[in-house]
Parts: structure tokens; C-alpha cells; sequence
């Protein structure tokens, strides 16, 4: 595991202590930990309603999977 030194803005570090102390995470890395996994998850769901929109628009692939990887 690495450890990151990232500057916080006043606004972040009081939010970060809020969370703390409210018992919601156990501890500062633990905020940012959870932070960037809610993040990582926020991503892969948009790249799927992204997917969802561009097979709605007609831009999917259809086809024999061998035959479409072949092409690429």
C-alpha cells in the first residue's frame, strides 16, 4: 500500500474531520479510501449508461464477436 500527500483545502480537512468524528469512517485515510472507491464506482457507471445510450442511438456493434474482433 502507498501513501499519498495530497494539499486539502480548509472546506475538504473540516469535512474530513466532520466525517470522523460523526463515526462514519474510522479514521482520515478511511474518508478518502471510501471517497475514491464511491468515485471509481461513479465512473463505471456512467461509462455504462454511456454504453446503454450509444446502443440506443444505433452506434453498438452487432455480429459475431470473432468476426468484430477480427476487424479491430
Amino acid at each position: 500500500m502507498s501513501t499519498l500527500s495530497v494539499p486539502l483545502s480548509p472546506e475538504l480537512e473540516k469535512f474530513i474531520n466532520d466525517q470522523v468524528k460523526s463515526g462514519y469512517a474510522a479514521n482520515k485515510a478511511d474518508v478518502v479510501r471510501r471517497a475514491l472507491t464511491r468515485f471509481s464506482e461513479d465512473e463505471a457507471v456512467e461509462m455504462i449508461l454511456r454504453a446503454q445510450k450509444e446502443i440506443a442511438d444505433g452506434k453498438g456493434l452487432r455480429g459475431d464477436l470473432r468476426k468484430l474482433a477480427a476487424q479491430i
